[in-house]
């Protein structure tokens, strides 16, 4: 698999996401239906935005890991939150998250009305390999 990194400006480097990824000679694609913060027995969290997004991104890594993929391949990354501004004050843990396994993803973010029961962040990837 390659991958090749759009960028005709600079600004998105700060934000942790670039604007295009062409992937050519793929044996594999993983489409991951959203995760977020479930407990291994279908709880939904109640806890706040910060608890929510680690949980996501953790139970993100658990499908991932378990397909056979590896997160440093996701291309495409979908956050949907029920507060942009809530989890703007927790993007550095996203941000860690990306640099951590080294991941180039297009990205899109929608605040949206609300999420399943009491969730407020759900993060929705596609991977390939």
């Amino acid at each position: 698999m390659e991958k090749r990194i759009i960028n005709p400006w600079q600004w998105q480097d700060a934000r942790s996401y670039v604007q295009a990824v062409e992937v050519t000679q793929v044996t594999g694609t993983l489409y991951c239906s959203g995760q977020a913060a479930i407990d291994p027995d279908g709880r939904s969290s109640d806890a706040d935005m910060k608890t929510q997004l680690i949980q996501a991104m953790q139970n993100l890594e658990q499908v991932i890991s378990a397909a056979g993929y590896a997160c440093k391949n996701i291309v495409r990354l979908n956050l949907y939150t029920t507060s942009s501004a809530e989890l703007f004050t927790h993007f550095d843990l996203l941000g860690n998250w990306v640099a951590k396994h080294g991941i180039q993803q297009a990205l899109t973010m929608l605040e949206v009305n609300g999420l399943f029961e009491t969730l407020k962040v759900e993060l929705e990837a596609t991977v390939v390999k």
